[in-house]
């Protein structure tokens, strides 16, 4: 009965205490769930951990939770629980022999004002991806930053890899077109 029903309308028996439409639910993106994570914190284990707390978190705010678009919710929430995870995961270095130093660090030719430029047209750039539409940005990200592949992209949006190629042309053209205009990024830089 619960397998044929939307996302949102098993979010609704979730609310009125209907512990069969949260396991429609978790059936339904466990799998795909813990995949998404594991690409963020490199542990199966861990990431299974991860969105089962996610799914008892579902539950336990299930009266307050008024959530559109279930899908998006829950691999938006999956990876900021990731990421959280990442964060507590980061073991403080006790020594300079557990430290890996970066080579580039101590070469002369990273002076503070490169280190500082560098910053700078980091933090704009994340600016103008910022600025872009919802939609273009979240493939962007996804496929640049989390190193995903367009049918990776594609299942978790619910949308045609055609859509996800176009997507992201035409996100990397408009940031071109951004990136045009800064004199961070001129082609004599």
């Amino acid at each position: 009965m619960h397998l044929s029903l939307t996302d949102e309308a098993l979010m609704e028996k979730i609310r009125d205490n209907d512990t069969q439409a949260l396991e429609a639910l978790f059936n339904r993106y466990y799998k795909q769930l813990c995949q998404f994570c594991a690409v963020y914190i490199k542990d199966d284990a861990l990431a299974e951990e991860v969105i089962a707390n996610l799914f008892i978190k579902v539950w336990d705010n299930r009266a307050e939770a008024r959530i559109l678009n279930v899908k998006n919710y829950l691999f938006t929430a999956a990876k900021n629980l990731s990421l959280n995870q990442l964060q507590k995961k980061k073991e403080p270095v006790h020594s300079i022999e557990g430290a890996t130093i970066c080579t580039s660090i101590l070469q002369d030719t990273n002076t503070p004002f490169k280190i500082l430029s560098g910053r700078e047209s980091y933090n704009e750039i994340l600016s103008l991806i910022d600025s872009l539409p919802q939609g273009q940005r979240q493939v962007l990200l996804m496929s640049r930053v989390d190193d995903m592949c367009k049918h990776q992209i594609a299942g978790i949006l619910g949308i045609s890899v055609r859509t996800v190629e176009t997507t992201l042309y035409q996100s990397i053209k408009k940031l071109r077109e951004m990136l045009k205009g800064s004199p961070n990024f001129t082609a004599g830089a």
